[in-house]
């Protein structure tokens, strides 16, 4: 009786796996069904121009001809024999170095105060938030006016407060690209919101404890917040840092790289190499080498960030 029992236990067991087994097959048959339609778009719209781009950085290729192999010609001529090449590196990595922290500390201080609990926070919050939604021509159209030498706002409210004369913005390689610059605080709501998510989520009791101990404001902002919401600053650095090393779009409206090549960026540089000189060979290798160079700086903060990011335990 007990052999009995103990092969129909088998049998039952062998019964449940085999059925589980068809049910994790038709399961995984079903997920890749589902899932074909991204793969496709994944594969048409970005993995393949990722590797045709790796493919024409090491050929001549005009567009209009078949590409010829070249190897590392390319590279050799950007680094080498390209000056422009090594001038929108500098005017990109300028840029980057100076927007990213001032966006990073703009973001941070707006969030603090929108983290108030005062009556209209939530409209305010709203506000603030508003100009990263705005389509980035539009913006760049409406910064363009802004910065008008004539009738522009920013130099009339300079005249009006401190009885000076503005710069010609956009026309001055000297003020061009901090114009950028200060066009770049405009976007600072999306940072924003995150730092205001960060923020809240800090306990309360960190803070009762700081004040216990009879920590100042601004020791309990040090000593506390900002150890608290480190994540976040790591997350909104590097998030910041590639997407002002891709800046194009407000430099093509505005100044098509000008003036003097002030505002020359780095995308600009490879934009004009594919579609107007139609050298695809020279862009895709330029577009390689800001790939190698964003990754490069990201794994370096990732690096750096294990002396200053804290996360709770």
């Amino acid at each position: 009786m007990a052999a009995s029992a103990s092969l129909s236990r088998q049998q039952d067991v062998g019964i449940h796996r085999a059925t589980r087994s068809r049910a994790a097959r038709r399961e995984a048959r079903w997920f890749h069904i589902m899932i074909l339609p991204w793969l496709i778009g994944f594969a048409g719209t970005m993995a393949y121009p990722v590797i045709a781009s790796a493919y024409f950085s090491l050929t001549n290729y005009d567009v209009l001809t078949a590409p010829k192999w070249v190897g590392l010609a390319n590279y050799t001529y950007l680094f080498r024999h390209d000056p422009l090449f090594w001038h929108s590196l500098g005017v990109t990595l300028t840029y980057t170095v100076v927007a990213v922290p001032l966006n990073l500390a703009l973001s941070l201080a707006l969030a603090m105060l929108l983290n108030l609990r005062v009556p209209g926070m939530r409209l305010l919050r709203t506000v603030y938030y508003l100009p990263t939604v705005v389509p980035q021509v539009a913006a760049s159209m409406l910064w363009m006016f802004l910065f008008a030498p004539t009738y522009g706002i920013i130099d009339w409210a300079l005249a009006a407060a401190f009885h000076i004369t503005g710069p010609n913005w956009l026309s001055d390689p000297r003020w061009a690209l901090p114009a950028f610059i200060l066009m770049s605080l405009w976007g600072v709501g999306g940072a924003m919101v995150i730092f205001l998510a960060g923020l809240q989520s800090v306990p309360p009791e960190l803070y009762e404890a700081a004040q216990l101990d009879g920590a100042t404001r601004g020791q309990q902002f040090l000593h506390v917040t900002l150890p608290a919401i480190s994540p976040v600053v790591l997350f909104n650095l590097i998030i910041g840092m590639i997407g002002a090393m891709q800046i194009f779009t407000s430099a093509f409206v505005m100044t098509q790289g000008g003036p003097d090549y002030a505002t020359y960026f780095l995308n600009l540089s490879i934009y004009n190499n594919a579609f107007v000189y139609f050298k695809m060979g020279l862009a895709s290798a330029q577009a390689w080498v800001l790939l190698v160079l964003v990754m490069a700086m990201t794994l370096a903060v990732f690096k750096l960030s294990s002396r200053w990011v804290f996360y709770g335990r």
